[in-house]
């Protein structure tokens, strides 16, 4: 088949998939998301991870490491706010947001709640990170918690938001979503530039694959649709070194009644196809 039939073919398929609402863009190659993947690979930092939040869904394991924190800032608040609440118990007051809900589910002296969408800019119903803690914490230095689960927001969030704001949080639990298009090479200097970002300050500690969505495999590569990553400040840390307990034994089903995900292989250093790139 010559070129010009080929490339025929190409546009008539592609014209195809998107009359059908697809679209069709170049692969990242594997060394490429290898490359990335053993930058993520979680690290034993010396601290423990507890669990905190619901058995299941909005539950997240943490480094067991909150002495001295005051205040977590936590957008995203739909259904539950276990995770808060535990906090609570602890002495540590949340500040919530979420513009798709009209309060959170229970009312406690320690929440403080907003009816905005945390973004990347000012705007209506929106607002950044920055402008969210000047709201309320403008000159405050201590360190903080971020829990944060905003539906593919969080990219544009963590790129437009200061390293200096980022900086001042000890803790951060995001649940990533749409990690399967770290497969698109358009999208995979978006996605990793935000991680790239993040490894400037933070250490991976846990990455929990949530099951409510589903897993895409190309080869070796598995990378769920969704992924709670915690992350822990690069100066809470004396040493760091490649963690191996997958899962953990705190982690639970997001959901329970879709397929059990677990973190697969590729996110290792030791696995097969991390030793061959």
């Amino acid at each position: 088949m010559g070129l010009g039939i080929r490339t025929a073919c190409r546009r008539t398929f592609r014209s195809a998939l998107f009359a059908l609402g697809y679209h069709v863009a170049p692969q990242t190659d594997t060394a490429t998301l290898i490359t990335l993947l053993r930058k993520l690979r979680p690290r034993d930092c010396g601290i423990d991870l507890i669990r905190v939040g619901s058995e299941h869904d909005g539950g997240y394991l943490i480094p067991d490491d909150l002495e001295a924190i005051e205040y977590c800032f936590s957008p995203g608040v739909n259904t539950s706010v276990d995770f808060e609440s535990q906090l609570a118990d602890r002495g540590i007051k949340s500040f919530l947001a979420d513009y798709s809900v009209t309060s959170p589910p229970i009312l406690r002296a320690e929440f403080t709640f907003d009816r905005m969408f945390l973004g990347p800019f000012d705007k209506g119903h929106w607002f950044t990170l920055s402008t969210w803690k000047d709201k309320y914490l403008s000159g405050y230095q201590g360190e903080l918690i971020l829990q944060m689960d905003i539906e593919g927001f969080e990219y544009e969030t963590i790129l437009t938001t200061p390293l200096d704001v980022l900086r001042q949080f000890r803790i951060l639990i995001i649940e990533f979503h749409g990690m399967d298009r770290l497969f698109d090479s358009f999208m995979f200097a978006r996605l990793s530039s935000c991680f790239e970002k993040l490894l400037e300050l933070f250490h991976v500690v846990h990455i929990h694959p949530n099951n409510s969505g589903e897993a895409i495999v190309r080869g070796e590569i598995e990378i769920p649709e969704m992924m709670e990553f915690t992350f822990l400040n690069k100066s809470r840390v004396k040493e760091a070194t490649p963690a191996f307990r997958f899962p953990h034994q705190l982690d639970r089903d997001n959901s329970l009644t879709a397929r059990r995900l677990v973190l697969a292989d590729c996110w290792h250093s030791h696995c097969e196809a991390n030793r061959r790139y």
